[in-house]
């Protein structure tokens, strides 16, 4: 009878747990989208006031079309971070910008990329990963209860 009752209170203590630590959630998504949302519109900005030199150095890695996909990609990173950062049709654009971090991954650090497995540390360090990262967690988790797209689509959160 007792290890019931152990049993019992371990599985109370561990949904408080849950409980607690699913509280976090939210917050931890919303710090995700301000800071990331912060580094990829920065990097847009920077990209948009460098484009003959952005424009050049897809030419140097073989990017198709530079003159067109250095403003696109500028563009995208600009606008896509201001929409995380908003939390406005997070999904959709945090997957665009997870293709664009992979973009990045194959044509600038092919090495790194295809050393995932082989050597993990050349690919967390590389320097699209952590915008990867915060681009997939955005993409299944979505923007969490901070957001406009709570707001939007608000019966998803009741």
């Amino acid at each position: 009878m007792k290890s019931s009752s152990s049993l019992h209170w371990i599985s109370n203590l561990y949904a408080l747990f849950r409980s607690a630590a699913n509280m976090l959630q939210s917050p931890l998504l919303l710090a995700v989208r301000l800071y990331w949302g912060w580094q990829f519109a920065q990097n847009g900005w920077a990209k948009m006031h460098h484009l003959s030199k952005i424009t050049e150095y897809f030419t140097s890695l073989g990017v198709p079309f530079p003159a067109f996909n250095a403003p696109f990609v500028s563009g995208v990173e600009f606008l896509g971070g201001i929409l995380l950062i908003l939390g406005l049709c997070a999904r959709p654009v945090a997957l665009i910008l997870a293709i664009d971090m992979f973009v990045a991954f194959w044509t600038a650090d092919r090495a790194a990329l295809l050393s995932i497995f082989r050597d993990p540390s050349t690919f967390y360090t590389a320097d699209p990963y952590t915008f990867l990262f915060a681009s997939l967690l955005i993409l299944i988790f979505g923007a969490g209860f901070f957001s406009l797209d709570r707001w939007i689509n608000e019966e998803a959160y009741l």
